[in-house]
């Protein structure tokens, strides 16, 4: 994502790649000279991210997945203090198809009964994946906490696949999303960026980005 990120900052207006930091490399001085900072790591150094752009105070984007409890607790914490922007997935598609999953379970209720399926490559780390953990997280608050049943595949170099299904007394519903590369989650993450940079202090979603979040669903 980091290596999509830079490629599509060169055909995005007004964005301009300051600084590149790698496993290894100071996130202090990564930051320093940036107006926003982009977090495509992994949830092992967030604390360290956090605590870096805190100190500089600089906006920042998460778009790494696989938070524990408490990881997401500590980014609330540190979005009193300055903007945070987190998202399992910056796709317009995807994240139209988190408001429409939020719609669809309102609409058809527990009579039917609901699953994820989700499809990445053999290479992705966390499963289910961050947006599949998104789509159950919108159907159990809307279900009353009840699980939801997630199968999770892994093969060959699939970008990403989701489909949420509602399945009712001789019908079934299906919403599906299919990513055909990583451009689209890249030139997302940027938007966000340029959203987010003049934001006050607060814990924003793609949502907001894309003015699809209501009073009753943040996804």
């Amino acid at each position: 994502m980091g290596r999509a990120i830079a490629a599509a900052a060169q055909h995005v207006d007004g964005v301009l790649i300051a600084a590149e930091v790698d496993a290894g490399d100071s996130i202090e001085a990564g930051l320093k000279d940036c107006e926003v900072g982009i977090d495509f790591s992994s949830a092992g150094v967030l604390e360290e991210i956090c605590r870096a752009a805190r100190a500089l105070k600089r906006p920042l984007v998460i778009g790494t997945t696989g938070h524990s409890a408490a990881q997401r607790e500590m980014i609330k914490a540190h979005s009193t203090a300055m903007p945070i922007l987190l998202a399992s997935n910056f796709s317009v598609g995807v994240n139209t198809l988190f408001w429409l999953t939020a719609r669809a379970a309102r609409l058809l209720g527990r009579s039917f009964r609901v699953q994820i399926e989700e499809t990445h490559h053999i290479m992705k780390k966390d499963a289910p994946s961050g947006t599949a953990k998104t789509l159950a997280e919108i159907l159990q608050s809307d279900r009353g906490g009840e699980d939801v049943p997630v199968r999770s595949i892994r093969e060959g170099e699939v970008v990403g696949d989701h489909v949420v299904s509602f399945t009712g007394p001789g019908e079934r519903l299906e919403l599906k999303h299919k990513a055909e590369s990583r451009e689209t989650f890249a030139v997302g993450a940027l938007t966000a960026a340029k959203w987010l940079m003049n934001k006050p202090p607060g814990l924003y979603s793609m949502q907001d980005v894309l003015g699809l979040t209501s009073d009753d669903q943040r996804a």
